[in-house]
C-alpha cells in the first residue's frame, strides 16, 4: 500500500467513496495555509494528499483546530480560495492530515481534469 493510501485510510478518508460528492484525485501540490490566530495571520507551508472541487486534504506540520476558516493558496498557480477544517486533524508520521473543505465549490482552483464521476480506479 502506498503511503498516500496509508496516510488516507488512518484519516478515515478510503471507505465510503460512493458517498463523495466528487472524484477525488491523489496529486501533491504545495499550498500555503492561512489562518487567523488572535490578531494575525499566521501562514503555514503545507502539500495536499488528495483533491476534489469541494477541498483537499491537506499534510501540515503543524495541526489547525477543527472549524476553523482557512485561506487556501495554490502555491502552483499562487490563487486561493476559503476554506475551512472539517474536522479534527490526525497525526501521521508525515505531519498532520487536515481536511479542508471549500466555502464554495471550484471546478478550476487545482487546474486539473477530474475524472467522470461514474469513474472506478482500477484495484491492485
Amino acid at each position: 500500500m502506498s503511503v498516500t493510501r496509508e496516510l488516507l485510510n488512518r484519516a478515515g478518508q478510503m471507505p465510503g467513496e460512493e458517498r463523495r460528492r466528487s472524484q477525488r484525485v491523489i496529486i501533491r501540490v504545495p499550498v500555503t495555509l492561512v489562518v487567523t490566530e488572535g490578531d494575525k495571520q499566521v501562514k503555514i507551508n503545507a502539500h495536499t494528499v488528495a483533491v476534489n472541487i469541494h477541498g483537499a486534504m491537506v499534510v501540515s506540520p503543524r495541526s489547525v483546530d477543527a472549524d476553523i476558516s482557512v485561506d487556501l493558496v495554490n502555491e502552483r498557480t499562487n490563487e486561493n480560495i476559503a476554506s475551512r477544517v472539517t474536522r479534527t486533524p490526525r497525526e501521521s508520521s508525515e505531519g498532520f492530515l487536515i481536511p479542508l473543505e471549500f466555502i464554495n465549490a471550484s471546478t478550476n482552483f487545482w487546474q486539473i481534469t477530474f475524472p467522470p464521476s461514474n469513474w472506478k480506479a482500477p484495484e491492485n
